[in-house]
């Protein structure tokens, strides 16, 4: 077994008010145990349509998974679709209902057992793995020594199934490789740049190792995968290559371990025996929410304020009415105010600051979307910064924004 199909069955996908969720995750999973995922499809819940896209799936890869389409009511069209395509018929599963009606009396909702009757009704060729989480169970079935595995689509229902019975599963029946990935995170060097230092590099890594290039913001993650069958002996070459990359490029990398930039700053943290406040403007509070992500952060993160209107940054954080009317309040000076009222507040060793014009519209003081003051102070040192992005949309500006200003602090700490 080496590739997958995905289909994400729903209108509500395709209608752009829900978003698929359930693909990355399971790629993911399966990214894991060596199983690649080459095709994802969405289509609406239509049964030709399911059928039609069954059989293309079939065609590419050795593992399909579908996500979505299955209910409760009577017309359900993803497991009538089923039961066509493999020449099959549903019918009424005892266990399958003998594990709804417990999962319904557990919950106290044994009075609708009849209407979710139809939930336990099933190709009669499929083996049934039982669905925790929801009324809808996982359908598995075979054809060619192809496996297609039909789950509900609510996340929270899909996770467990994955990890706790299909992944499982597909490894005790395949015998399936290790896939092994390591991030090294770089900044302060333009992509272009970085492949040109390190291309002798890359050309002489072994071929069971593959790189990617993986830009965030103005930091590029290099993604190394290595696949085989130890997977000690993985980890060990992934290392080895990974430090071959240091006399190339050392003074640029931050992290060779750790994926999200969060987590870096976490650590460093930690390490350093520091903490860290926020007063956040145009970021909204996204700058807090980022930091405390991680389990742990209660080591360094002492508290944070979102002082919107002009007068709290006066009122909380001590800014001078006189910088404001003087420079407006989208200002480096007003930022740089900020950070040393939420230091002071707060008694950490680092405070972060924002104050900018996430948009749609300008700002009161006729300050340009896109524009962000932002202040990293370090005990007595401080460091500021401004950027203009007006072509982005206003969450993806604070996102940008809230990534941006970890990762020049988690540059300087490096530096330091």
């Amino acid at each position: 077994m080496e590739n997958a199909v995905l289909i994400t069955i729903g209108d509500e996908i395709l209608s752009g008010n829900t978003i698929d969720t359930n693909s990355n995750f399971i790629a993911t999973e399966l990214k894991n145990i060596g199983v690649k995922v080459t095709q994802i499809f969405t289509i609406s819940d239509e049964i030709e349509t399911i059928k039609n896209t069954l059989r293309k799936a079939f065609e590419m890869g050795s593992l399909i998974i579908t996500t979505g389409g299955l209910g409760p009511t009577k017309d359900d069209k993803t497991k009538k679709a089923l039961a066509e395509f493999f020449n099959d018929e549903l019918a009424l599963d005892e266990v399958t209902f003998n594990h709804l009606k417990g999962y319904m009396e557990r919950r106290g909702r044994i009075e609708i057992l009849e209407r979710n009757r139809e939930q336990a009704f099933v190709p009669t060729k499929s083996t049934v793995f039982q669905n925790q989480y929801g009324t809808a169970p996982c359908m598995m079935m075979e054809q060619d020594g192809k496996l297609c595995f039909s789950l509900p689509g609510v996340p929270y229902e899909v996770k467990p199934l994955i990890k706790d019975q299909i992944v499982p599963y597909l490894k005790n029946k395949f015998n399936l490789n290790y896939i092994t990935t390591r991030i090294i995170s770089v900044v302060g060097i333009p992509e272009s740049i970085l492949s040109d230092t390190i291309e002798e590099w890359e050309l002489a890594l072994p071929k069971h190792i593959a790189l990617s290039y993986l830009p965030i913001g103005t930091r590029v993650k290099l993604r190394l995968t290595a696949t085989g069958e130890d997977d000690q002996v993985l980890q060990q070459q992934l290392e080895e290559e990974i430090q071959k990359l240091f006399p190339l490029i050392g003074n640029h990398i931050i992290a060779t371990v750790e994926d999200k930039i969060e987590k870096i700053l976490g650590e460093l943290l930690t390490e350093r025996k520091l903490t860290i406040s926020t007063a956040e403007s145009c970021t909204g509070g996204e700058l807090a929410k980022l930091i405390t992500s991680n389990s742990g952060s209660s080591k360094y993160f002492v508290g944070g304020i979102v002082p919107y209107a002009a007068e709290k940054k006066i009122q909380i954080l001590n800014v001078s009415k006189k910088t404001i009317d003087e420079y407006t309040v989208v200002s480096e000076q007003v930022a740089q105010e900020m950070a040393a009222g939420c230091q002071q507040l707060f008694g950490t060793h680092i405070s972060l600051s924002t104050t900018g014009v996430a948009g749609p519209g300008k700002g009161e003081d006729g300050n340009e979307v896109g524009t962000v003051f932002y202040t990293i102070k370090i005990n007595k040192e401080v460091y500021n910064y401004k950027l203009y992005m007006p072509h982005l949309e206003r969450n993806d500006f604070v996102g940008f924004v809230s990534q941006k200003i970890i990762q020049d602090l988690v540059g300087i700490l490096i530096k330091d």
